[in-house]
């Protein structure tokens, strides 16, 4: 007996297959048979990338998984995704919308945790993404996704934000089949047509509406500029007025102060003279006067001829004599005469 499981070990040995492992790929070993192995079962050991290794057939199987980052790309694109026809991801808003949105998730396997994947999951990287990933994917994703308001749709940065926290409970859930979720993108999304034409006409009308409002600061804004353009210009003309008055003004003051200077000058010059010849007249009214004329007179006939013309009736010969001092004495009663008020006529009688 012994001699014949010896003989049927060296069989299979002589008949050992060969397996390889990819530059990306991790090795598993299961033992149908605990013979030659730690265990029956699927084992620990790991064969890494790009080795090549021989087991004997029918008592071993040997696996290999696919440990390159992995796209599970939802999306309802016909032309791509990993199913054909619309594949993306259907959930209600809070306000019981409909909402159809393209979902990416980004894995890999953890091939320290290879063995655990192929005991528990499926025998190959595909099966782990159809098996695990995708229905935990789609679940949880929407779960997430359902939290959010129509309203909300709109906003990335909370579509972002729901990304980034269905990504944490997605790798939370994957985590202990071996699975990494490096990311959850969120791509684009489409409500139900007829309500997709309602929040476009209400966000055409919002946009209308804030552009009209945009436009109406615009305009308050010109308008106030213009208005104080115009208050710059009117203060400037009544400064540039008030100005010239002020120089005006100044101009008038000081010519009035100059004549004012000027007729006081004439005043005070006349008044001078008018008391000089009322002193002089006072002065020739008395004998000094007199003697004056009398000088003057005699300076005026200084070096004139005097002829005496014989006068008198009949042959007989009169001589006419020149008293000088009487013809002073009548010059300056004619003076006096012409110099005298007239008398006031005498009343009538009643």
């Amino acid at each position: 007996m012994r001699r014949l499981a010896l003989a049927f070990l060296l069989f299979l040995l002589g008949g050992c297959v060969s397996h390889k492992t990819g530059e990306n790929e991790v090795g598993i070993l299961v033992c149908k048979v605990s013979l030659g192995c730690e265990s029956k079962g699927v084992q620990q050991t790991l064969y890494p990338p790009g080795s090549t290794n021989f087991f004997a057939p029918f008592i071993r199987d040997f696996y290999t998984f696919d440990t390159r980052i992995q796209n599970l790309e939802m999306t309802s694109r016909s032309e791509k995704g990993d199913r054909q026809g619309a594949d993306d991801l259907q959930f209600k808003t809070t306000d019981g919308n409909d909402v159809y949105m393209d979902v990416t998730v980004v894995w890999q396997i953890d091939q320290v945790k290879a063995p655990k994947i192929l005991q528990e999951v499926g025998t190959s990287t595909t099966e782990v993404k159809e098996k695990l990933v995708r229905p935990m994917a789609r679940t949880l994703i929407r779960d997430v996704m359902n939290e959010l308001t129509s309203e909300s749709i709109y906003n990335a940065d909370k579509r972002f934000q729901k990304s980034e926290e269905a990504k944490k409970f997605l790798a939370e859930a994957l985590a202990p089949y071996g699975v990494i979720v490096q990311q959850v993108n969120v791509g684009e999304y489409r409500f139900n047509p007829d309500y997709q034409k309602i929040i476009h006409d209400r966000k055409l009308a919002e946009a209308s509406a804030e552009q009209l409002k945009s436009d109406a600061e615009a305009a308050e804004g010109g308008a106030k500029r213009d208005l104080e353009t115009a208050r710059g210009k009117v203060a400037s003309a009544v400064a540039q007025a008030q100005g010239q008055l002020n120089q005006a003004k100044l101009r008038a003051d000081s010519m009035f102060y100059q004549q004012q200077q000027n007729a006081e000058a004439i005043l005070t010059e006349r008044t001078n003279n008018a008391l000089a010849i009322a002193k002089r007249s006072e002065a020739l009214k008395g004998a000094g006067g007199r003697a004056q004329v009398k000088l003057k007179v005699a300076e005026a006939l200084t070096g004139k001829s005097i002829v005496l013309i014989p006068g008198g009736a009949g042959n007989g010969v009169a001589l006419n004599k020149l008293d000088v001092n009487q013809l002073v004495e009548s010059v300056l009663a004619r003076e006096a005469a012409e110099a005298a008020p007239a008398a006031p006529a005498a009343k009538e009688e009643k």
